[in-house]
């Protein structure tokens, strides 16, 4: 391989610990998970050291929604790098207009438009400013605990510890508990610009709201002349079963954001969509927002096939499948470590495995890790754990995953001394 496995293992470990961040190279070397990417294929990743393999149920967040390196991606990608390059985002783009078209046609009928970006952070940022712009109000309710990237405004709207550092903030901020409607509606006053929810909070733990929350929630902003922002960076694109998490509660937000999948793992690239009439905003101010690596050219085509696959019905009902026959077996998982597991959050294969103890979120991610899958702690809930596993997983690596995880709570279960330490790492 031309680009894997150049340097020995302990040097990547050095040099990264010298000139990229000695703290992450600390935490997993103190948690002995120095585990270090190298070669990747399909659900499947392998240390650089080719030591160990682990079926990644974390897909960061649904990058890899369709799995590392997909070969219809992959030679999409190939194909635009003989024509295209990055492009210029001050002129009009054939391959963006061709993207925002088919955007408009997986989305509802109410949304038509498209501002294209590189991070998710990028594109909640830029929801948070049209709903501004457009309504002349400024302030913003959110979910307490909730998380919507590391910048500008985006960050104002996550949990404490990530911005408190860089305080003072922009004001107008509001956060209220996640899936309450009642204190959405004492939030909201004829200030209120946007009320903006991930449609299930990956970082908070993959709580699902009630079912008549979101209905209750587009009342609530309709009646109060209040947009309706939806952060499906996650939850998008096939990842709970539906092609938009939003439609299993049978709304439709005024602006949702997506992202990381879009991406098909090779080429980052992001999307706020949004209703047609708030485009007036845009329309009088055709450059206030400008990205200079969102929507590039070469990256267009790539979310392009990442849409066809992800919204082909035969596609979806694989999702749902997989999701039943994981489920099936955490269910017996539950059953034979109650003391452990105490309820699975789901919607298609996006998991959330609730446990006993703010330790056991660490402790299965280690656990995990020794057992041949790789999955992370939610870290604004650290006793649950998120398992997302790749939607093109199959049967086989299911049965796997199911056997992996049994290995990995009995790890748990019998190791008493460590849940010790791994609450102190949740604290």
């Amino acid at each position: 391989m031309e680009f894997v496995g150049k340097l020995p293992k302990d040097k990547v470990i050095a040099d990264f610990a010298s000139h990229v961040s000695s703290g992450k190279a600390d935490f997993y070397g103190m948690v002995d998970l120095n585990f270090v990417l190298g070669r990747r294929e399909g659900p499947w990743m392998w240390d650089v050291s080719e030591e160990r393999k682990l079926l990644n149920c974390h897909c960061n967040g649904g990058v890899f929604n369709l799995g590392h390196r997909h070969p219809e991606i992959i030679k999409v990608l190939k194909a635009t790098l003989d024509e295209l390059d990055i492009g210029n985002h001050h002129l009009m783009s054939e391959q963006r207009a061709m993207l925002g078209k088919k955007l408009a046609d997986n989305t509802p009928s109410e949304i038509t438009r498209t501002v294209f970006g590189v991070g998710g952070g990028e594109a909640v940022d830029f929801a948070i400013k049209l709903a501004r712009g457009y309504s002349k109000k400024h302030k913003i309710v959110y979910a307490t605990s909730g998380y919507h990237g590391h910048t500008g405004l985006a960050l104002v709207a996550g949990d404490k510890h990530f911005k408190e550092p860089f305080e003072p903030l922009a004001p107008g901020f509001v956060d209220v508990p996640f899936g309450d409607a009642d204190a959405v509606a004492k939030a909201i006053d004829k200030e209120t610009a946007a009320v903006l929810f991930e449609t299930i909070p990956a970082t908070l733990g993959m709580p699902l709201p009630p079912e008549d929350f979101y209905k209750n929630i587009r009342e609530i902003c309709d009646d109060n002349d209040v947009l309706l922002i939806l952060d499906e960076i996650q939850t998008g694109l096939g990842r709970t079963g539906k092609l938009w998490a939003f439609e299993h509660y049978d709304v439709v937000p005024d602006i949702f954001a997506i992202g990381k999948g879009l991406s098909g793992g090779l080429y980052p690239i992001t999307a706020t969509c949004y209703r047609e009439d708030l485009d007036s905003f845009m329309n009088e101010n055709p450059f206030i927002h400008v990205s200079t690596f969102g929507g590039a050219e070469v990256g267009c085509p790539v979310a392009s096939k990442v849409l066809d696959i992800t919204s082909d019905q035969s596609f979806l009902t694989h999702v749902n499948m997989m999701s039943d026959r994981l489920a099936t077996g955490l269910e017996g998982i539950m059953e034979r470590y109650p003391e452990i597991l105490v309820e699975i959050r789901r919607k298609g294969l996006f998991m959330g495995l609730k446990m006993s103890d703010i330790g056991y979120g660490p402790l299965m991610s280690i656990a995990g890790y020794n057992c041949g899958f790789f999955a992370v702690y939610a870290d604004n809930d650290r006793s649950v754990l998120q398992f997302l596993p790749p939607l093109i997983i199959e049967d086989d690596e299911v049965s796997y995953v199911i056997d992996a995880l049994d290995k990995a709570y009995k790890y748990a279960k019998d190791r008493p001394d460590y849940l010790e330490l791994a609450r102190s790492l949740a604290m």
